[in-house]
């Protein structure tokens, strides 16, 4: 993706106090890490800052991004978001280390293939999630391939969003002008789909593969919509793939494929 630049930015864990105590000190160090880890969907901000000053309005409406977490960003961890070839991206912290990699592109429409509407029948039947009901335990029983989740509807407030884009550390004038949503804060719903519907003791995003199909601004009604599409154990971890797909208005705007480790194994 051309007329990217590298980005320098100071991680921020904005989850500290979140239900999931991966991003807690103590618990995390428990699974072999060094204190709380900044959640991915922050680092995945961090991603789209590149693309986004580069490709502004365009990449936010019709733009991708691939994104894969590989080891922790702590709280004050100087980063470069670098940029390279063929719109290749890697979060590195200042001793080299690689904390995420990615990739961005600005195709000239959105994948064809992403198209699906509120009634396609791969979630027919799934209702938000009771909020007086707690959800059953993430297993490999509750994660079956096929299962279908949703979440309850909400508005997307420019006016409110100025707090978000603080904690992100974006300055970006495209947001707040044009009174847009940040596509990371979109992508948090595809972590609120599962944790919503499913029981979650400490859980670590690994992945997502986004592409966007149009603008979010002002007043928009968002619905949320996912499919399982796998659920496996490796190395001691449970992981689940989802299929999200995102509605502003009752139109795509964005779909994901979203990778977590629902149950990590503990450190010995």
């Amino acid at each position: 993706m051309e007329g990217m630049r590298d980005y320098r930015v100071v991680a921020h864990n904005t989850a500290t106090t979140s239900a999931n105590k991966i991003h807690d000190d103590a618990v995390a160090r428990q699974y072999g890490f060094g204190g709380g880890l900044v959640p991915g969907v922050d680092v995945y901000a961090y991603l789209t800052h590149p693309p986004a000053e580069a490709g502004g309005r365009d990449w936010l409406a019709r733009g991708t991004l691939q994104a894969r977490f590989l080891t922790p960003a702590y709280e004050d961890d100087e980063l470069v978001v670098a940029v390279g070839d063929a719109g290749a991206l890697e979060v590195r912290k200042a001793d080299g280390t690689v904390c995420a990699v990615g990739r961005a592109t600005l195709p000239a429409e959105p994948d064809p293939a992403d198209a699906v509407a509120l009634s396609d029948p791969a979630w027919a039947g799934a209702e938000p999630p009771d909020p007086t009901v707690r959800p059953p335990a993430a297993s490999p029983e509750t994660l079956v391939p096929g299962t279908a989740f949703a979440l309850p509807p909400k508005t997307f407030h420019a006016a409110k969003a100025g707090e978000y884009l603080a904690d992100v550390r974006d300055g970006l004038p495209l947001y707040p002008e044009a009174g847009l949503a940040h596509p990371a804060w979109l992508l948090r719903d595809a972590n609120y789909v599962l944790s919503a519907n499913v029981a979650l003791g400490p859980w670590i995003h690994v992945e997502s593969v986004t592409r966007h199909h149009g603008l979010v601004t002002d007043g928009t009604t968002l619905e949320v919509r996912a499919t399982v599409l796998r659920e496996w154990e490796h190395k001691g971890h449970r992981f689940v793939e989802l299929d999200v797909a995102m509605f502003g208005d009752g139109d795509l705007v964005m779909r994901v494929n979203h990778t977590a480790i629902h149950t990590p194994r503990r450190s010995a």
